[in-house]
């Protein structure tokens, strides 16, 4: 089994969780470019596949596309399955028509999707290719050994990787109206290019704003998230969040925008846990989500069928099956 991840490295990433709790039987790679066109390995799993085609320069990024349709030819031609997990249903950040073009070819080549919420659709291109939902998996278990912060009234919480679509600045644009009706808005996370200056810049002159910008281990991310009473995640696209997994994990309500898969995602959670917005996010709509918050009766999420051994069991399964029943072993 090769995953198109690197190897985990210690921090609350997906591949973390996919891998550590595959079943014994599954032996997991990690992904190289010589081991996916002449490595051994029964099924190739992709996540993002956009990442694999990206690099710094022109030449590199020309290579990295000869490459990915290498591999597809590979796989095509010694009849290993390809499967993808759709973490998205287009990049977040749009790329070059010649990479649009490869990603068609990799939606075509797709033998099986995996989609982590019921409201996905498989990709236009992908023809006829068969879906299975395995849900994105909680972090309870992860995180339950990590002290949790008294939570402080007012403040609202903004945590995970800082990226222009994840509409940061619009958060940061209403701190001002949330300060004089009570709230404090704490951003926490590590930016992306250009997104540093604009929140230090915002911390400069917003008395109710703060903000930690690097990336945080687990139990300074249960500290942060957990000293809020709200976190706000005002996405501008937004189809499956692993930020919105950890809020509920740590028994934190969310404030999100309405979208299909976050309507899903309240009606499994529970409404006094999953707050949706509409349009371009207000600080009406935050305040009353505070306010419906307090009015919340306490307790938890409703987070059952996403345990990662369930999961994991959940991925087997579909490999087994792909593979014919003779199962991802051996060669992995």
């Amino acid at each position: 089994m090769l995953h198109s991840l690197s190897a985990p490295n210690g921090t609350t990433r997906f591949v973390d969780q996919v891998t550590q709790m595959a079943p014994a039987e599954v032996q997991v790679q990690y992904f190289s470019w010589r081991r996916a066109l002449l490595g051994g390995y029964d099924v190739l799993h992709l996540h993002w596949p956009e990442l694999l085609l990206r690099a710094s320069s022109r030449r590199r990024r020309a290579l990295r596309r000869s490459a990915a349709l290498a591999l597809l030819v590979r796989t095509r031609v010694l009849r290993t399955p390809v499967v993808r997990t759709v973490h998205n249903t287009t990049p977040h950040e749009p790329g070059s028509r010649a990479e649009a073009l490869v990603l068609a070819a990799v939606d075509r080549a797709t033998d099986h999707f995996v989609l982590l919420n019921p409201t996905t659709r498989v990709p236009r291109d992908a023809g006829r290719t068969r879906s299975t939902v395995i849900l994105h998996g909680h972090y309870r278990d992860r995180f339950a050994e990590h002290p949790r912060s008294q939570a402080v009234s007012g403040r609202v919480v903004y945590a995970g990787i800082i990226r222009p679509y994840k509409g940061v600045d619009r958060l940061i644009e209403i701190t001002g109206e949330l300060g004089r009706r009570g709230a404090a808005v704490r951003v926490v996370g590590s930016p992306s290019g250009g997104m540093r200056e604009l929140v230090e810049s915002a911390v400069d002159r917003e008395p109710a704003l703060s903000a930690r910008l690097e990336f945080v281990p687990d139990a300074d991310l249960v500290a942060e998230v957990t000293a809020g009473e709200l976190v706000v995640l005002p996405y501008r696209e937004l189809h499956n969040s692993g930020a919105l997994l950890v809020a509920l994990s740590l028994d934190r309500p969310v404030l999100v925008p309405r979208t299909p898969s976050t309507e899903a995602l309240r009606d499994e959670a529970g409404e006094e846990w999953v707050h949706l917005y509409d349009d371009e996010l207000t600080a009406d709509d935050v305040v009353s989500a505070l306010q419906r918050v307090r009015a919340g009766s306490g307790g938890s999420p409703h987070l059952a069928g996403r345990d990662w051994d369930v999961l994991g069991r959940q991925h087997a399964d579909l490999y087994d099956r792909l593979l014919g029943g003779r199962g991802a072993r051996g060669r992995s």
